[in-house]
């Protein structure tokens, strides 16, 4: 295939997957809208007004970058890893495997549409956290790329789990018992300046803490992880999920008999 073709191929898959969850938006978009209106309402209005500042900011202020980037990360894992494995249930992956399409550019497709998810949701609970929080944005760059590298980084880990998945069951395990606990461990909630040495030695080999306190210095310039190396560890884990997941789709695993 030449590069037009390519990009056609390319087009294709990323619109079917962005149609595929714009459609029913109210069963994709609304439902993380309102499970962190209620965080706000009560971790942010109820509990947080029993807790002092954190880092010289409210906690209700404190809390929206956790809770942004915990529906984008959530939303990006769930769209690529429900997309592929239906389309390897419905066996409608063998066809684009045995057409002329390069697996990078399936790859880029599935991607390009966990992407798009995680960011409308992620831009929808940021409009929702206005009503509760005044914050202003520290850095819009850095705000951006810590934004669109979680999506990218998640939409690859929803695939991965969807090429080992045999069964809709599957698709639950790892975010109901891996992602959703490293997630509320990620300092979502709290610094990790707060927890005793040790804890804070343990939290440090949680990867989510990185993006979260990177995503929080872009919103309010505030971080309890270096930001610079925060960045380069979350381009890390995209580099060495692309080279897996390309290594499973050129394989074939959980795809070809």
């Amino acid at each position: 295939m030449n590069f037009r073709q390519q990009l056609i191929a390319f087009n294709t898959i990323m619109v079917r997957e962005f149609l595929r969850f714009i459609r029913i938006w109210i069963q994709t978009i609304i439902p993380p809208v309102i499970t962190v209106g209620l965080y706000f309402i009560i971790f942010g209005q109820l509990i947080g007004s029993q807790i002092g500042d954190i880092d010289g900011f409210r906690y209700m202020d404190y809390i929206v970058p956790g809770l942004i980037l915990m529906s984008v990360i959530t939303n990006s894992y769930a769209n690529t890893v429900s997309s592929f494995f239906s389309a390897k249930f419905q066996r409608s992956i063998e066809e684009m495997i045995v057409a002329p399409i390069p697996n990078h550019i399936i790859l880029a497709g599935y991607i390009s549409g966990g992407v798009a998810r995680g960011v409308i949701v992620g831009i929808t609970v940021t409009a929702v956290s206005m009503f509760f929080s005044d914050f202003q944005i520290y850095s819009i760059p850095i705000t951006l790329t810590v934004f669109i590298l979680t999506s990218i980084l998640f939409s690859l880990a929803g695939l991965i789990n969807a090429v080992y998945a045999k069964s809709f069951d599957d698709i639950s395990i790892i975010p109901t018992f891996v992602l959703t606990p490293l997630t509320y461990l990620g300092g979502i909630f709290y610094s990790i300046k707060m927890l005793p040495e040790f804890w804070q030695n343990v939290s440090l080999a949680n990867p989510i803490l990185y993006m979260i306190n990177a995503f929080r210095y872009g919103l309010l310039g505030v971080s309890d992880i270096d930001t610079f190396t925060a960045i380069i560890i979350i381009i890390a884990f995209i580099v060495v999920l692309f080279a897996f997941t390309m290594r499973l789709l050129n394989k074939g695993v959980g795809i070809k008999p």
